[in-house]
């Protein structure tokens, strides 16, 4: 559909500056009409009007050829007033029910940033940054010319950090706690599944030192070496080599 009503935005907007929204007569209006109304109120960030004229379009008009612009800006005018969950349902229903509109790659990358910011601190529960990650990846995917697919990859590498960062700290909590098997579970997963992370190197570099606390120094020396091998250029390289030649000073004599 198109997004823009020239007349009727023009004559419309008219009767909206100068009447209460309460009072305006639409059961005789035109769905483009109504749909002009509705914007107005967008544009002005009356979300909460707003909200009511697009719903009322979706019921009044079910078959209409601007239901995609109601929808999608229901979904905008959740967003913008913090309804995150339900401006997620609103860009979920045009994706699924309207697949050659217009708004889809825009509803598309909505709903993964509906859940972007319902992503939590790293500390919680993080079911929402996986969906978001899950989200933005379709949008690169379905939509890899888009002009937002950059930011989609930059806030991808955003919450991966925040979901390395919670597999990292768990692996700390249970090296404190002297279970080392659930530490090295952790710390693998890091290294494995966060590779691409800050926490990687970190998480290989503890883990380096917690075999090393246990006297498992064949399994500490094989990671060292490969922390060398995949992080060449990290801070910590001199610190591993000087630990590669101490464990195998120390295998020698044995």
């Amino acid at each position: 559909m198109k997004k823009y009503f020239p007349v009727a935005i023009f004559v419309f907007n008219l009767f909206v500056i100068i009447s209460c929204s309460s009072s305006i007569e639409t059961a005789n209006l035109t769905a483009e009409e109504r749909l002009a109304i509705a914007l107005k109120f967008y544009e002005d960030e009356d979300y909460l009007e707003a909200i009511k004229e697009f719903e009322a379009i979706l019921i009044q008009f079910p078959a209409s050829g601007i239901n995609d612009d109601a929808t999608y800006y229901l979904g905008m005018s959740r967003f913008k007033r913090g309804e995150y969950l339900l401006g997620a349902y609103e860009f979920s229903k045009l994706i699924k029910s309207m697949p050659t509109s217009e708004y889809l790659s825009k509803s598309q990358f909505m709903l993964a940033e509906c859940y972007y910011q319902l992503s939590p601190d790293f500390s919680l529960e993080q079911r929402n940054t996986v969906k978001a990650i899950q989200e933005f990846q379709a949008f690169i995917d379905f939509f890899p010319l888009d002009e937002k697919v950059a930011e989609a990859e930059a806030k991808i590498a955003e919450l991966n950090q925040k979901l390395a960062k919670k597999e990292f700290e768990t692996a700390r909590i249970y090296e404190k706690l002297e279970y080392t098997n659930a530490a090295l579970f952790y710390y693998d997963n890091v290294m494995q599944i966060y590779h691409d992370t800050e926490y990687a190197p970190l998480a290989h570099f503890n883990k380096i030192n917690l075999l090393i606390s246990k006297k498992k120094f064949d399994d500490a020396l094989e990671s060292a070496k490969d922390f060398v091998k995949n992080y060449p250029n990290n801070s910590k390289v001199s610190e591993v080599q000087k630990i590669i030649v101490d464990l195998e000073k120390q295998l020698s004599v044995n």
